[in-house]
């Protein structure tokens, strides 16, 4: 019989609480707490979306600055082999420049040393023949070729 009783209480248990609305309050309870949970469901969909955006927005950003650094790799590859060529023809045109400088300087040696000894040949030439003629101009046959030798001279001086 106390089951009985048990039974009686638990329904009119149920009945007061029906009649204060309390079923009405867990419904609106349980279906606040849904439309939180779609709340953040929609909330997170949506900072998923703006996610994935910013990871595609910096996939792109992070591509492009490759293709940069890629770019300024080789521009820096050809300026370095642009600056070795002018390097290297600037040496080319300083060692040409060098060795004609010493070609000059040696072809004016040569020149000089040969004309020093075309000098000294003429001048011992020269002597040579200043004594053979003093030796054989002495005496009158060298009075008449110095008057011939003047009259020569003042011919064509007139």
């Amino acid at each position: 019989m106390d089951t009985f009783w048990v039974g009686v209480a638990l329904v009119i248990f149920l009945a007061i609480l029906v009649k204060f609305g309390v079923p009405g309050m867990i419904v609106k309870g349980l279906d606040a707490r849904g439309e939180r949970v779609a709340q953040e469901l929609a909330e997170a969909r949506r900072l998923r979306q703006e996610a994935e955006k910013l990871l595609a927005e910096y996939d792109s950003k992070r591509k492009a600055a490759e293709a940069e650094a890629a770019e300024i790799v080789s521009s820096a590859n050809d300026e370095a082999k642009r600056l070795a060529a002018e390097a290297e023809a600037k040496l080319a045109d300083f060692v040409a420049r060098r060795t004609k400088a010493a070609e000059e300087k040696i072809a004016q040696a040569e020149s000089q040393a040969e004309a020093e000894v075309r000098a000294a040949a003429a001048e011992a030439a020269s002597k040579a023949a200043e004594s053979i003629l003093r030796g054989q101009m002495a005496g009158k046959a060298g009075d008449a070729a110095f008057a011939a030798g003047l009259g020569e001279v003042k011919a064509k001086l007139n």
